[in-house]
């Protein structure tokens, strides 16, 4: 059986926080959501047709409701365009952690969203490798 991302949702005190760290970093939008009880977003990497794009649920609570199943340690995402992600996260100003990932031809970057859930983006290494060949070419 094959499994991929569906989505994964964020319950938190600050919905705007949020939806600007996913739109601003990631490239997310807004889209369509079911009228639930409950605040929240729905965020897409995509077409808003279809309800599978919508990768991040953002859940709206009220700090007494704080509480949950438990934290969320990461999410992960497969990417290409490793060169201009770094680009995007230094003009932002958004602290990231890169690593390499000995025997799986990954290269990952880390960045944190405001309720401090590590969204971890995974690149083919021969992008990496590619921007340090065009970097000692100069």
């Amino acid at each position: 059986m094959g499994l991929s991302l569906n989505h994964y949702s964020i319950r938190t005190h600050d919905i705007d926080a949020c939806r600007v760290f996913y739109e601003t970093v990631l490239g997310l939008t807004v889209g369509p959501r079911p009228d639930f009880s409950f605040p929240g977003l729905w965020m897409y990497a995509g077409d808003h047709a279809d309800y599978a794009n919508a990768a991040v649920h953002i859940i709206g609570v009220e700090r007494r409701d704080a509480q949950g199943t438990g934290a969320i340690d990461h999410v992960a995402f497969f990417a290409t365009g490793l060169a201009a992600m770094l680009a995007h996260l230094r003009q932002l100003g958004v602290p990231f952690r890169e690593r390499a990932v000995p025997g799986l031809g990954l290269y990952q970057l880390f960045v944190q969203d405001p309720n401090g859930v590590v969204v971890e983006m995974n690149y083919p290494a021969a992008e990496r490798a590619a921007l340090e060949a065009s970097m000692a070419g100069r």
